[in-house]
């Protein structure tokens, strides 16, 4: 018999450190995911005396190639079993294609793309099994457009978008939900680690905090809603790309990433 947690990537900052807090507010067992175990470890503390619930850490690379099965024995090896994984884990730079470094970019392959593949593909079984779990996939309205400047990061979340989608139809009659999220410009580290500090993707966009992307993000995975795009203005900005012709999309996104 194993006992239940909920698995969240990229969970020393951000997004992922506010979704582990709603998650443990509703009595959810953790195990956290990310790179530092000194960021990871002080917020399980946090989390463990606010919260009164059990929470794992695991520091790991996920961009590795054998994460997922280092993450899958671990959880093993402590007698549990994951009945909610949210993929957080993730990173962009802003730069010309051939001029970004070439190992940067295929590295954020490797995490926004393969992590979250590997990871889900090794856990959903379980939960399919089990009749009952859910998974959340954090995307980003940069889904919804193609990405000059940003080309890969772009196509990594539209993947990311996409993956969901079709998981969501696959599992939707065996008791195991899939949420899409797709936030806009928001207020995390994200903006300097991906160089865009000065971009007008930042200075003319008003950022969102993360607090409120993780609070809408965990009502939508609560109703087990599909997609949810955070934020009055990113939802109608996201349905309009729709319409929106190829050239004038690229431009867009052009002007805003310098």
């Amino acid at each position: 018999m194993t006992s239940p947690i909920t698995l969240i990537t990229g969970a020393s900052g951000g997004i992922g450190e506010d979704l582990a807090g709603h998650f443990a507010k509703d009595g959810k067992d953790l195990v956290l995911v990310a790179r530092s175990a000194e960021k990871l470890e002080a917020i399980a503390e946090s989390l463990r005396k606010k919260h009164k619930v059990s929470v794992h850490v695991f520091p790991l690379d996920l961009a590795a190639r054998d994460a997922a099965a280092r993450v899958t024995a671990a959880l093993a090896e402590k007698g549990l079993h994951a009945e909610v994984l949210v993929n957080n884990a993730g990173y962009g730079a802003k730069g010309a294609f051939a001029e970004l470094e070439a190992d940067y970019q295929l590295g954020m392959i490797d995490l926004n793309i393969y992590a979250l593949t590997a990871l889900t593909r090794a856990l959903v079984p379980g939960m399919i099994e089990r009749g009952e779990g859910g998974v959340m996939n954090i995307a980003s309205t940069a889904a919804f457009l193609p990405g000059p400047r940003m080309a890969v990061y772009y196509a990594s979340k539209a993947y990311v978008l996409s993956f969901s989608r079709a998981l969501q139809y696959e599992l939707k009659d065996k008791g195991v939900s899939v949420t899409a999220v797709c936030p806009g410009p928001t207020a995390t580290g994200f903006q300097d680690a991906a160089r865009l500090t000065g971009a007008r993707l930042v200075t003319l966009s008003p950022l969102m905090s993360s607090k409120r992307v993780a609070r809408l993000a965990y009502k939508a995975f609560k109703r087990k809603q599909p997609v949810v795009v955070t934020g009055l203005m990113n939802r109608i900005q996201a349905a309009s790309m729709a319409f929106t012709p190829a050239r004038i999309k690229l431009g867009l996104v052009n002007f805003l990433q310098a």
